[in-house]
């Protein structure tokens, strides 16, 4: 977040741009951080081995590879893991 605000002070054209831009840079990591915890906490995923899908996450655009993950990849019939 840093870089962006020293990228502003520098070229104040691009400055501006970058500074629109990191709200959606955030929530773009916000999301493959969400995918990877829930990646590491699910107990099986579907078609690939988790470190696979740890890469497709990461290395894939955003949000094909997160999105990729939660519809195709992630195991929705495990129970949950939260006692009750």
């Amino acid at each position: 977040m840093t870089h962006l605000l020293l990228a502003a002070a520098a070229h104040p054209e691009r400055g501006r741009l970058l500074l629109a831009l990191a709200p959606l840079l955030a929530v773009a990591l916000v999301f493959d951080v969400y995918c990877l915890v829930s990646l590491v906490r699910s107990r099986s995923v579907r078609y690939l081995p988790k470190v696979i899908w740890g890469i497709v996450i990461v290395f894939i655009s955003f949000p094909l590879g997160g999105l990729l993950y939660l519809f195709v990849g992630r195991d929705r019939n495990q129970g949950s893991r939260v006692a009750s």
